[in-house]
């Protein structure tokens, strides 16, 4: 049986490759983007398969009608793919206030709204999967990524809670953390203004991350429906090979300190009283 999909930002990147893999072989999906127009040629292409809608995520009220149209237009929801998000770079002293907001108004709360406005249907129907997209900076960490990292980390923590609260309820949740692509992303990114103090320190990153490589999204498409497909999927997967290198070095660092400190770590918590958290 074809899926019903609820895909926010699909007019670029890795949301349009993800509805032209759905729709590709067949799958229904609510189309959503900030401007509708920028859909019409993904509904051209597939006609009544596609429910193109404007939708700006940080917007609550918003992002809980368009859930409602999809259902009532398709009558479920399958895949609830929450992949609309930006990127904003810069040290974490260089952050203005509306920025380091703006970051988690659409990565993180934009995710919860249509999350939360997708929960009764999901849960009524005993069945559906939602896909979260994170990246590989949501697990690692490095400078001039803290807003961006911030805000992938707290939907990592806010999509693993909700993995465990709904999964009585036959629905699965993904996280997708993706490396670098060759993407629009970068260009879409922003940063915010440099101080001087950090010139050397951004130069640094610079030269790090410009060997970095960029394979093409062609096949994320592909393999995000094999995720969907499985009986039994991931909770997380990373897209590229890239992360699984990095990451695998940033825990094995964690683990080290953590053993390295377990002595003061067992004395912190020997003292005599009621426990706290």
């Amino acid at each position: 049986m074809s899926k019903v999909w609820f895909i926010t930002g699909s007019s670029r990147g890795f949301g349009r490759r993800f509805a032209e893999a759905a729709l590709s072989r067949g799958d229904k999906v609510a189309a959503t983007a900030r401007n509708a127009d920028s859909l019409a040629d993904l509904a051209a292409a597939h006609g009544d398969a596609v429910l193109p809608l404007t939708l700006d995520v940080t917007d609550k009220a918003a992002a809980t009608a368009a859930v409602r149209k999809a259902h009532e237009h398709f009558g479920r929801l399958d895949v609830i793919l929450n992949n609309a998000g930006h990127g904003h770079f810069g040290m974490v002293e260089e952050l203005a206030e509306q920025e380091i907001r703006g970051q988690f108004e659409t990565n993180v709360l934009g995710a919860l709204w249509v999350t939360q406005a997708a929960l009764p249907y999901l849960r009524a129907q005993g069945s559906g999967h939602i896909v979260m997209l994170s990246s590989m900076l949501g697990v690692a960490a490095f400078p001039n990524t803290g807003a961006y990292t911030a805000s992938k980390a707290a939907l990592e923590g806010l999509s693993d809670s909700l993995s465990q609260e709904v999964a009585a309820f036959g629905i699965k949740v993904t996280i997708v953390e993706p490396g670098a692509f060759s993407t629009e992303f970068a260009a879409a990114s922003a940063s915010s203004a440099p101080l001087p103090a950090y010139d050397g320190v951004r130069e640094a990153v610079n030269a790090g991350f410009a060997n970095m490589p960029l394979p093409d999204p062609s096949g994320v498409g592909a393999a995000l429906l094999k995720v969907v497909d499985a009986d039994n999927p991931p909770l997380r997967v990373f897209f590229g090979s890239h992360p699984l290198q990095v990451v695998q070095s940033v825990y094995v660092e964690r683990l080290t300190t953590w053993e390295e400190w377990a002595e003061v770590s067992a004395e912190a918590g020997a003292g005599a009283g009621a426990g706290q958290s």
